[in-house]
Formats: structure tokens, sequence, C-alpha cells
């Protein structure tokens, strides 16, 4: 493999992860190794950092605040 590549992947704890789960990139990295971004890409996708995940966390974060507040104003409003 590249010294480059492999420099990217040691500098990045989720790739380094991803690739001892999905070994068949040791060998695809090291045939094609402008696939590197495709690997960085399914391995956001795998550990739920990409920001279609990022963003429906941060919407049920919102849901569960919005909810607790529904419910204070319920208690509150009961005394």
């Amino acid at each position: 493999m590249r010294q480059d590549v492999l420099k990217l992947i040691e500098e990045n704890e989720d790739m380094q992860k991803f690739l001892r789960i999905n070994p068949f990139w040791y060998r695809t990295l090291s045939r094609k190794p402008h696939l590197i971004s495709k690997m960085e890409t399914e391995a956001k996708y795998y550990f739920e950092k990409s920001i279609p995940h990022r963003v429906s966390k941060f919407s049920e974060g919102v849901q569960m605040a919005s909810m607790m507040v529904h419910m204070f104003q319920a208690m509150n409003s009961q005394q």
C-alpha cells in the first residue's frame, strides 16, 4: 500500500477500524489508491457520522427536548 494512503488511514481512527472490519479494502487500496475517498465515505456511513446521520440525531434530540418541555408545562398547569 502506498505510504500516503497508509498515513491517511493511520491518522483517522475510524478508517483504521473500518479497514479491520472490511479487510477487502486492503487489496482494493493497494491496487487502486485513488479509491481512498470512497472508503472514507463508506466508513462515515458505517459509523453513522455522515451529514444525514448527524441531522437525524440532532432532530431526535430536538424532539426529545420538545417533549420534555411539553411534559413540564403539563405538570405545571396541573398544580
